[in-house]
């Protein structure tokens, strides 16, 4: 066993919205003893507002200003944090403003810059506010796409992970009128390939894929609808002569049960709410948001910024918890 895969990764973990709750559960997380022991972390945010998330959170370590992620490494019993020239605005919780999305943006891009340079092994997302970074001139709509158009990433997922679920969706922000015209065989084949990859990476030797349906009853023969024969079925039996471990297409309404009861080790899902409502109704502070098909570990909570609850020490960390976990568990880490 290599030596890379026994020492915890360095892993990034970008800060956010500092209105939102991410300065709270990041300081929440780093006073657990547990994401010490999964990775190093380097915080890409604004020392300010950690330091003054600590309140929530005593135990968290002192955070500390250091100039890059080498600098980061020689730092102990404290929190290393690079604010890449951008300490934040002025923290109002639970406020909408451009300033902050327009930090929350440098962090994200700084840390993606990191990964590909390959100083830090990958990266852990706080939430950031849509109309905050738009207002503040992204061009993108969140951190997927952002991550995606840096890394050059043409053909990638969002997933949801929990140590018992797991969901690939074969779009993700879209209308369910346009999500419903993109089930076809050739992008329902694509995302089961992803997710077979990615649990092969997290060290299942078989994985077995099961593909949900689109329509109830799993289209009933062609009575409540033909993409079950004409698209999903066709991208199943395609992984199949592939090697892949793959069923369905099954009911939507008992798939998701049948692998928390563990027959199954992931769900390909139609469209965005099939796959988040069972999660978030069965592990909603565990559930963690993963980016696939880039050529960086990223994985993320499953919330948002939470702007009606910021600054009130309610937020809880489990999500960031299990998103660090991940991230270790995706770099190959074995410890």
């Amino acid at each position: 066993m290599s030596a890379e895969h026994t020492l915890p990764p360095v892993l990034a973990i970008t800060m956010g919205d500092v209105n939102g709750v991410g300065p709270e559960i990041l300081a929440k997380a780093l006073a657990r003893p547990e994401p010490w022991r999964w990775c190093r972390p380097v915080v890409f945010g604004s020392v300010r507002a950690l330091d003054e998330a600590r309140r929530f959170a005593p135990e968290c370590p002192t955070p500390v200003a250091v100039a890059d992620v080498a600098a980061a490494l020689a730092v102990s019993n404290a929190v290393p944090v690079v604010e890449w020239g951008v300490p934040g605005p002025v923290l109002r919780p639970g406020t909408l403003d451009p300033q902050a999305g327009g930090a929350a943006v440098v962090w994200i891009e700084a840390a993606v810059r990191e990964a590909m340079a390959k100083r830090i092994a990958g990266m852990v997302t706080c939430p950031i506010s849509k109309e905050c970074i738009i207002q503040a001139g992204c061009a993108h709509t969140g951190h997927t796409t952002l991550i995606a158009a840096m890394t050059g990433a043409l053909d990638y997922r969002m997933c949801l992970f929990t140590d018992t679920m797991r969901i690939v969706h074969i779009t993700a922000h879209l209308s369910l009128r346009n999500a419903i015209d993109s089930v076809r065989e050739d992008r329902i084949l694509r995302t089961i390939n992803i997710a077979h990859a990615a649990l092969r990476r997290m060290g299942m030797d078989r994985p077995r894929v099961a593909v949900a349906a689109l329509n109830p009853h799993a289209g009933e023969a062609g009575t409540f609808g033909r993409e079950e024969i004409e698209e999903i079925a066709p991208a199943i039996e395609a992984a199949r002569g592939a090697g892949i471990d793959c069923s369905g297409p099954w009911p939507p309404d008992t798939v998701f049960k049948r692998m928390q009861d563990g027959e199954f080790d992931v769900v390909v899902a139609m469209y965005h709410d099939q796959g988040h409502i069972p999660l978030k109704l069965i592990a909603m502070d565990e559930g963690v948001n993963v980016t696939l098909g880039i050529p960086i570990v990223r994985t993320s909570v499953d919330h948002g910024t939470a702007f009606d609850i910021a600054g009130k020490g309610t937020a809880r960390e489990h999500s960031l918890c299990a998103a660090i976990r991940m991230a270790a568990q995706l770099t190959g880490w074995t410890g």
